[in-house]
C-alpha cells in the first residue's frame, strides 16, 4: 500500500497490529479509527484485510466497499476484493472487481493474473491466456504467469 497521511492514532496502532499479524486487534482498532473518521477509506480497507486474513470473506467485502464507495479510484481495495469473492466462488464479480482495477491501472500485472485464474476455472482458456501473456508483457518476472500460461 502506498504512504498514508493520518492523524487518527487508533488508525496507526490498527497498522501496526496489522503488520503484527494481531487481526482481531487490528479490525477492534480500525473500527476505533473509523468511529473517529468514518471517511478514512484506508481504514475501511485495512479492516478488511484483516478480516480477509481471519477467513471472513463476507466482511472483507463490506469493508472493502464501503472504502470504494468513499475512494473509488484505489486499485488495491478493487483487487482486495475481487480475492474475497473468489473465495466465496463468486467469479463473476471477481472478475468485474479485477477489470475495474485494470481501468484504473492498465499495468497492474497481478490483477490479470488474478483475473486469468478465474478464467481458468470458469474455462475460458483464451481469456485466461490473454491476460497471463499481458501480465507477462507488463512484468516479464511474473514467473506465475509464465506457469499459468502453460
Amino acid at each position: 500500500m502506498e504512504t498514508i497521511e493520518n492523524n487518527n492514532a487508533a488508525f496507526d496502532r490498527g497498522v501496526a497490529a496489522y503488520e503484527r499479524g494481531n487481526y482481531e486487534e487490528a479490525i477492534a482498532l480500525f473500527t476505533e479509527a473509523i468511529r473517529v473518521d468514518p471517511s478514512n477509506a484506508w481504514a475501511y480497507h485495512y479492516r478488511g484485510n484483516s478480516y480477509q486474513k481471519l477467513g471472513d470473506h463476507s466482511k472483507a467485502i463490506e469493508n472493502y466497499t464501503q472504502a470504494i464507495e468513499i475512494d473509488p479510484n484505489d486499485k488495491d481495495v478493487y483487487v482486495n476484493r475481487g480475492v474475497s469473492y473468489d473465495k466465496l466462488d463468486d467469479y463473476t464479480k471477481a472478475i468485474e472487481d479485477y477489470t475495474r482495477a485494470i481501468e484504473i491501472d492498465p499495468k497492474l500485472a497481478a490483477a490479470y493474473c488474478c483475473r486469468g485464474i478465474l478464467y481458468v476455472k470458469l474455462g475460458d482458456y483464451l481469456k485466461s491466456v490473454e491476460d497471463y501473456t499481458q501480465a507477462i508483457n507488463i512484468e516479464p518476472n511474473i514467473a506465475y504467469a509464465y506457469y499459468c500460461r502453460g
